[in-house]
């Protein structure tokens, strides 16, 4: 039965993408299997940004950190050389140091916790059945759709251009990377060390089970990664796609794009104009979803958790404020954190001191309203 079940899925994902190929081209097609990689492989590695920080904050747990910043480094490894030789026909993420950036990536920091997800992860917790995940992607594709429209006014308040590290070559740029994630690295280490003293002269003792699944999540990203950026030509992206979802059903419903700031100008016009398959990053999540329910169903049905009308409620809400905060930070942990640290723009570490920050918050947050002692799991989702 298991044997049918993994050829049913198989199957499935090369119809999806052999389907997106006939309807929108090879290119379109090659993305979908993208997608459908990286959904398997954050599902399958269990790799959450969300979750990883949450260890830390909760236990001083570092390793989630720990495979992010390798993550960061070999994704910059492989593609700023690319990125500073292409001609035009790559381009990184790299966005100002805005108003909107720090206050937008604070509160997408405190709102991820509260839905236990940031983008990439309601994605593949909604694809792989997580009732609370599901119930927050409607209202993450409206705070997006929203938060684009008025993401010219929060920029109009102000800020500082782009600094791109690429204009100091790659190897400098490369070197900073590192050298800044090599520094998270060890402050997070510091932390855990401290923290296991404290607890080994309270009489208590810690064990952690194995982290195997980080590192080969934070290899197996890196190279999709890079994959996606030579098909694509840009970086792997996810709130796009989710507002373009809601922008198109804000105009099934009779809305006009016209006059509005962000979709009535071009190119995001002729995005709402297309099919939704002409779009990169919309492909790219729609494989997302189907490899994270392929993943989560490998080894036979997924142990669904049902959360209380509560908790939904409130993830619910936190996912309008995830949607319109990362239109207002230039993406989520996947556009702004990743692209922007692995494009070498400053903008990406300075999301990621705010959106750390928030998460702090959104940690306390989330231990309130679950009723849940610190690092207790989450009453929802889908069991690893």
């Amino acid at each position: 039965m298991l044997f049918f079940t993994r050829f049913a899925l198989v199957f499935g994902g090369l119809a999806l993408a052999f389907g997106v190929m006939l309807g929108a081209g090879l290119r379109q097609g090659l993305l979908a299997l993208l997608g459908i990689g990286f959904g398997a492989v954050l599902q399958g590695a269990r790799f959450g940004f969300t979750t990883g920080w949450r260890n830390y904050i909760e236990h001083r747990d570092p390793r989630g950190l720990w495979a992010q910043m390798l993550l960061l480094v070999l994704a910059a490894a492989l593609t700023l050389p690319l990125l500073a030789n292409s001609t035009g026909e790559l381009v990184g993420a790299v966005a100002p140091l805005t108003l909107s950036l720090v206050l937008g990536s604070f509160l997408f920091g405190a709102a991820m916790q509260l839905a236990d997800g940031c983008g990439s992860g309601t994605l593949y917790k909604a694809g792989a059945g997580a009732p609370m995940s599901i119930a927050v992607l409607p209202t993450f594709a409206i705070g997006s759709f929203i938060g684009a429209s008025h993401q010219p006014a929060w920029i109009a308040l102000g800020g500082l251009p782009p600094i791109d590290m690429l204009q100091f070559g790659w190897p400098t740029a490369l070197a900073i990377t590192v050298i800044g994630c090599g520094l998270v690295a060890w402050l997070a280490g510091q932390g855990a060390r401290r923290h296991r003293a404290r607890l080994a002269a309270a009489g208590q003792t810690v064990t952690l089970g194995s982290a195997k699944h980080w590192w080969i999540g934070a290899v197996l990203l890196a190279v999709l990664y890079l994959v996606h950026l030579v098909v694509a030509g840009q970086p792997w992206g996810i709130v796009y796609g989710i507002g373009l979802w809601g922008a198109k059903a804000a105009t099934a419903l009779g809305w006009s794009p016209v006059g509005d700031a962000f979709w009535g100008a071009a190119p995001h016009a002729q995005r709402l104009a297309e099919p939704i398959l002409a779009d990169v990053t919309s492909v790219t999540n729609i494989g997302l979803v189907f490899g994270a329910f392929a993943a989560s169903r490998w080894n036979g049905p997924a142990d669904i958790r049902v959360p209380s009308a509560k908790r939904l409620l409130i993830a619910s809400a936190a996912g309008l404020v995830l949607g319109y905060s990362s239109r207002m930070a230039f993406g989520c942990n996947v556009g702004a954190f990743l692209d922007g640290i692995a494009s070498a723009s400053v903008h990406g570490w300075v999301w990621f001191a705010f959106a750390f920050s928030g998460s702090l918050i959104g940690v306390r947050l989330r231990q309130r309203v679950s009723g849940q002692p610190a690092g207790a799991p989450a009453a929802q989702g889908v069991a690893a």
